[in-house]
This record gives structure tokens, C-alpha cells and sequence, in this order.
């Protein structure tokens, strides 16, 4: 079947420019001609665009869809099934905000990705990890310190999984390829949402993250690693991960070698000002809440540290519980920190080039797969119309397939 996108301002995500009076041609999943003459064809389904600025899909290159608590332990003791109800309100929930893909950060496995892809339910791709790696009393394990048992249970609704010495993590790294996993998640930094580590505490030892990088090589996957501090990303970064999850406490040494390295860098700040607004009306424990310190006002520095080097930054929220409802909030932390069109950028071209998949996704061009959406506005003037999707996204579309239409044909 025939679409034909009329009247539309196209936004060239590479140029940072707007075309005018374009025609987007979509046969099927995909875009097969941009700015073409008028089609006579009878079959066509067409829809004006007058007014609307249409761009990609938006990519989101760190959330957590199976995060339906800000208490991470009590999520590990949940039903796997309600676990999955929630997970599919959330993913409804990041495609009607205008996101046709997510790289999700820990928890979601083949399961929730397949259900999407198959079209059981509403949501964006999802490119999964499966569990993320985390050694004893490291970010991901949530047990107390008056804890000693851990369940052997993999099947249990949870984002990580311990694993400590080189040859657990090599097994663990392959039995995640088994399962599917499109990258490998690691802990390598202490974290807020943890009861037992510091946020300063360094993860695994270089050798540890090196075996994880070279595991995860040898299936043709990346690293991605959380991680706050330059003394933690700088071990990282040397020992061949590529993409730094938040990186809030980061400074201009380190920036500069994740720049050498063509490493990414993934921002987070939305959910540093949601955890300090809501965090614990959602369940984060109060005694974990004051980890929360400057991280906010030390991630924003970073942020505009980061472009001004020139470092590669997609677009991140790490969003649970009921905060996912801000996932476009992060549009209007970053709005006075770079620039509208490389935050535009980060959203699409850049977060499909850190997935790999830079030659399918992230722009409106040729071949590429029709995930658009159209907005009132110029975000290449004002970044901030995307950080009120219900009321400035008028059409998204997947796979070429409507999920939301509020234009007027």
C-alpha cells in the first residue's frame, strides 16, 4: 500500500535545515521517495501535512520498560506476568510520546521485544541487552545488607544479574547473546537506586570489563556501561566500551577520550529531577534518596562540557515507575545547553548510529524504515515543541502504520 505524506516541511536531520512543500512517499515499512512529484495513483492513501515539520521517529538510547517501581528490590519479588502487563503500559505510553525505538538499559528481554515487533502491542522497537552485569554489592544488586541469599532464578522480573571474576562474566555475556541481546549492559560505577555502594565506588576491575568488551566483540555487540565518574569512564573507555550511560561527574580529560576513542556519551539528566521530585512518593527508599546530591547541576555542566568538545551525545531518560510519563522532559533540560539541532541530532541520526543502525533509521530518506512523526513547530528553531508531544506531535507514524493522527485532511 501506497502513503503519501503532502504539503510537508521535511527536517534534514544532517543539514539542520527545514525543506519546504516536500512529498514523502511511503510503500509499506518504508520511505521510497522523498520530494517526489505529484502520484496519480488512485490507491494511495494520502495525508496532508500543511503547517507540520516532520522528522524521524525519536530514539530514546536509555530506558528501562520493565521498570513499573522506583524500588528496584521490589520489582525482583514481582510476578513476571504483572511484570510484563506494566512493561506494556509503559512502551504504549513511549510511542504515543512520539518514540518509535528504545534502547532499553536492563530488564526487557526477547520476550517484550518479540510481542512489539510482532504487533500484540503498542510500543516502539525495542533493542534489548536483557540483564544488566553487576558484581556483589555492586549498582545492580539491590539486596541489604542483611540479605545474604540471592535466587539463582533468572526468570524473575529484575535488571540485572550478578556475576564477579572473568569466567562469570564471559558465561554470563554469552548466555545474554543466546537470549538475543542486540548489546551488553555492565555496572561499572556505584549508583543512586542501590542500597550497599557509593556513587564514587569503581565496578569490576579493568581485566573484568575487558573480557565483557571482548566477549561481546566476538558476537558483533557493544558495551554499554553505567557510569558517573571520570576515574570510573575513563576505565571503561580504555578497556573498550562504547557507550557511557549518564556520566554526570565526568570532566574535560575524560571527555576528551571518550572524543578519541569515538566512544558516545548518554546524557540522563530527567531522571536525576524526577527521583528529586517524586522519587520516593514512587518508592525510592528515602535512605537512598540523598545519594541524589548535585547530580542534576553536575550533569548539565557535563552536557554543555561535552558538546563544546565535540563528543558524541545521544538521548537518554532512564525513567521508572510512574516517571516515565517525562520522557520528553529531557528536551527541555538540554534546550539551553546545545543547540536545537544537534539536540535533534542526538534523538534521531546520532541514537540510530549508536544502536547500528544508521543505515535504516534517524532520518527521512529514501529506503529508510517510515518511523515519522509530524510536529507544529520548528524544532530546529525551538527544541522545546518536542517536550509536549500530546500537544505538538500531530501524527506518528511506525513501520508506516498510523499510531496517532490529529491533522486534518
Amino acid at each position: 500500500m501506497l502513503t503519501v505524506l503532502e504539503n510537508a516541511s521535511v527536517v534534514d536531520v544532517d543539514a539542520g535545515e527545514l525543506k519546504p512543500d516536500c512529498r514523502i512517499v511511503l510503500e509499506d515499512a518504508k520511505i521510497v521517495e522523498v520530494g517526489a512529484p505529484p502520484l496519480k495513483a488512485s490507491n494511495a492513501r494520502r495525508l496532508d501535512l500543511k503547517g507540520l515539520a516532520v522528522m524521524p521517529g525519536l530514539i530514546d538510547c536509555h530506558c528501562h520498560v520493565l521498570q513499573s517501581t522506583s524500588n528496584l528490590a521490589a520489582l525482583a519479588v514481582e510476578s513476571p506476568l504483572y511484570a510484563a502487563a506494566r512493561a506494556f503500559e509503559i512502551t504504549r505510553g513511549m510511542l504515543h510520546r512520539g518514540f518509535t525505538t528504545v534502547r532499553d538499559a536492563g530488564g526487557a528481554d526477547f520476550g517484550i521485544a518479540r510481542a512489539v515487533a510482532e504487533g500484540r502491542v503498542e510500543g516502539p522497537r525495542v533493542i534489548y541487552c536483557g540483564k544488566a552485569l553487576t558484581a556483589t554489592g555492586g549498582h545492580g544488586d539491590y539486596r541489604s545488607g542483611g540479605q545474604y541469599y540471592e535466587d539463582p532464578s533468572y526468570w524473575i522480573p529484575r535488571i540485572s544479574r550478578l556475576c564477579d571474576g572473568v569466567s562469570e562474566l564471559r558465561r554470563a555475556v554469552r548466555d545474554e547473546v543466546r537470549k538475543g541481546a542486540h548489546h551488553i549492559k555492565i555496572m561499572a560505577n556505584g549508583g543512586v537506586a542501590s542500597p550497599t555502594d557509593r556513587i564514587t565506588s569503581d565496578q569490576y576491575s579493568e581485566e573484568e570489563i575487558a573480557a565483557v568488551a571482548d566477549e561481546a566483540e566476538m558476537a558483533g555487540l557493544y558495551v554499554m556501561s553505567h557510569t558517573y565518574t571520570a576515574r570510573s569512564i575513563q576505565r571503561a573507555v580504555r578497556n573498550g566500551v562504547r557507550s557511557i550511560e549518564h556520566g554526570n561527574l565526568a570532566d574535560e580529560e575524560t571527555l576528551l577520550l571518550l572524543k578519541s576513542k569515538g566512544a558516545f556519551l548518554v546524557p540522563t539528566l530527567a531522571i536525576f529531577k524526577a527521583l528529586a521530585e517524586e522519587g520516593v512518593a514512587d518508592g525510592l527508599p528515602q535512605e537512598l534518596s540523598g545519594k541524589l546530591g548535585n547530580m542534576m547541576e553536575k550533569g548539565m555542566a557535563v552536557v554543555e562540557l561535552a558538546h563544546r568538545l565535540g563528543v558524541q551525545m545521544a538521548y537518554g531518560t532512564d525513567l521508572i515507575g510512574a516517571m516515565h510519563r517525562r520522557q520528553s522532559e529531557e528536551f527541555e533540560l538540554r534546550a539551553d545547553l546545545v543547540p536545537a539541532a544537534d539536540l535533534v541530532r542526538a534523538v534521531t541520526v546520532t541514537g540510530a548510529k549508536l544502536i547500528r543502525r544508521e543505515n535504516e533509521s534517524g532520518r527521512v530518506a529514501n529506503g529508510y524504515q517510515a518511523d515519522l512523526i509530524a510536529v507544529e513547530g520548528n524544532p530546529l528553531e525551538n527544541i522545546r515543541v518536542l517536550a509536549n508531544p500530546a500537544r505538538n506531535i500531530k501524527l506518528i507514524m511506525q513501520g508506516g502504520r498510523i499510531v496517532k493522527d490529529e491533522t486534518l485532511h
